[in-house]
């Protein structure tokens, strides 16, 4: 599992702080039931049991109060060792949530990974792979996994296009150089300081445009080194994601869903 390099002191932030408003349950994504427990604890139980962080960050929605006792909660289960845990309240975009995580890191911590509370089965394994990357000198990595379907690249139709269809199909992305990104996504933390402080002068739409940590590392010139992910770090967004997931954890296939 470890390439064998002195692995940089890491802490991890879990953005906890989306609304879930997709999943219908009329409460933030982090407090949604999976499984008999909240989303957001199956999440930090697997960064906790993967060892890679020496804090752990934990970005709530703001007044989530349930969430914020249940890691308090937590907390006296680490009372015996484990990682400092830091819980906060985020911003109103994600990019804000990281930042005010980055904020919150101790002195001495060399690098962080940024994962989404909504990948809360994502096994140890890619947190070992995304830390390993960072110990042999990448200063970004990301796990991703193969793209299985046939993407197309479409554009609005307009005049007497637009009565057959809404999309006219301009082009066929070439499949064998796509990959689906996923979290933990790993940086030295002078890497994404910078990035950030970067964004931080984004307009809303150039905001807007930016999914992901990586996206604004890219955007400094730096290389991204990507990592083998896992199906079973789906992201929970929807009722049907919740069904899956629910499915990992519950049904006689579970156990072959957990990959090395």
């Amino acid at each position: 599992m470890n390439n064998g390099l002195p692995r940089p002191v890491t802490a991890v932030i879990i953005v906890a702080a989306g609304s879930g408003e997709r999943l219908g349950y009329g409460m933030p994504k982090a407090a949604v039931p999976l499984g008999g427990e909240p989303i957001l604890m199956h999440a930090l139980r697997g960064v906790v049991a993967s060892g890679v962080g020496s804090q752990v960050c934990v970005v709530l929605p703001p007044g989530a109060d349930g969430l914020r006792d249940l890691c308090e909660d937590f907390r006296e289960e680490l009372a015996d060792g484990g990682p400092v845990l830091t819980v906060l309240d985020g911003g109103a975009t994600r990019a804000d949530s990281v930042r005010a995580g980055i904020a919150a890191l101790m002195d001495g911590i060399e690098a962080v990974l940024v994962h989404d509370a909504a990948r809360a089965l994502a096994p140890e394994n890619v947190f070992h792979r995304v830390v390993d990357s960072l110990a042999a000198g990448a200063l970004a990595v990301i796990p991703a996994i193969p793209v299985v379907d046939t993407v197309k690249m479409v554009a609005r139709t307009s005049g007497d296009d637009a009565a057959i269809a809404p999309e006219l199909v301009t082009g066929t992305a070439p499949r064998e150089e796509l990959r689906s990104v996923q979290t933990p996504q790993g940086f030295r933390l002078s890497t994404l300081q910078d990035a950030h402080a970067a964004a931080s002068g984004f307009d809303e739409q150039q905001a807007a445009a930016v999914t992901d940590d990586a996206m604004l590392v890219e955007m400094l010139g730096v290389r991204v080194h990507a990592v083998h992910g896992s199906t079973q770090s789906l992201k929970i967004t929807t009722p049907l994601d919740l069904i899956i997931a629910e499915g990992l954890l519950e049904g006689p296939l579970g156990i072959r869903w957990v990959e090395g």
